[in-house]
């Protein structure tokens, strides 16, 4: 199985930030900017918010008018020729969603989450059958060709799970709701929570907890499904890429990185994991799960 790389998205970010910040600096709105680049205001949006790769002779154009200095300037535009760089799941461009490049990229990136999900099991942790039953009601009458490329990009993510090295650490929490929910059948929900099981058993880096329905009310009800992503420190052993709020909808996404809104996040995965089972506890509930669709 491939090996997920960071890829292009975290420098993407990161030199988006660093010329956002050197145009406030320079006092200039992103409309004055984009007028003086010869670009439209979405491109000089997109640029900044790390949704597009920069070539390195619009960044030097860039840095001359927010009059940058030579040493930033080196940098930036040698941060715009690793945002070329392509990473494996661009090979899936043609099943990939563009909301969703960005957070694959920032998954591969991450080195922990925490990870509320109420209704499904994780893409991280889907079987092949499970994968397969949630795509074809997504998306009914898809080729088969497709379906199976949508389906092997979810478990090529998998990778990250037991990479070598740099494996992410994950608290991941579900509601009981995904052990009861009979997607594919009883016979692909066994299959899928016996692969639970045995993850959370196995995985060192894996915390998986199970929110029962006798909890009552707690903030999951309220926040719903989300991440919280985290990354390494860079070199220097500043951040290199701030925290990350993913929470995916229907048609699109949110990424939040503003402190106040990832602390209330963390706030509200602090209350949800007070109110879930322990890992022993919870593991034996997916068990039991399993046992009930293979026998009920």
């Amino acid at each position: 199985m491939t090996q997920p790389q960071a890829g292009s998205t975290v420098p993407r970010r990161q030199l988006g930030r660093y010329l956002a910040a050197l145009r406030m600096k320079a006092g200039l709105s992103v409309r004055a900017a984009a007028k003086a680049m010869d670009r439209s205001e979405p491109t000089i949006w997109r640029i900044e918010t790390g949704k597009t790769s920069t070539r390195v002779p619009e960044v030097e154009a860039m840095c001359r008018l927010y009059k940058a200095d030579a040493k930033t300037t080196e940098m930036l535009t040698a941060l715009a020729k690793e945002t070329k760089a392509k990473g494996w799941w661009q090979a899936y461009g043609d099943v990939l969603p563009e909301w969703f490049d960005l957070y694959v990229g920032l998954e591969a990136a991450a080195s922990s989450f925490k990870w509320h999900e109420p209704e499904l099991v994780p893409g991280l942790f889907q079987t092949h059958a499970y994968a397969r039953a949630l795509i074809e009601a997504d998306i009914p009458g898809l080729d088969q060709q497709e379906l199976e490329r949508r389906v092997q990009l979810k478990i090529t993510r998998q990778a990250i799970l037991a990479r070598p090295v740099d494996r992410p650490a994950l608290q991941v929490v579900l509601g009981e709701t995904v052990l009861r929910c009979p997607v594919g059948g009883p016979s692909v929900m066994a299959e899928q929570l016996d692969a639970l099981a045995t993850m959370s058993a196995e995985l060192p880096n894996l915390e998986l907890r199970v929110v029962p329905f006798g909890a009552g009310l707690q903030l999951g009800k309220i926040a719903g499904r989300f991440e919280i992503l985290r990354f390494p420190a860079s070199a220097n052993g500043e951040e290199s890429e701030p925290p990350t709020v993913y929470a995916d909808l229907f048609t699109g996404a949110l990424y939040l990185d503003k402190p106040g809104e990832v602390e209330r996040y963390d706030r509200a995965f602090a209350d949800i994991w007070k109110n879930s089972l322990t890992p022993e506890e919870s593991r034996e509930l997916i068990q039991a799960a399993a046992e009930d669709f293979r026998h009920g």
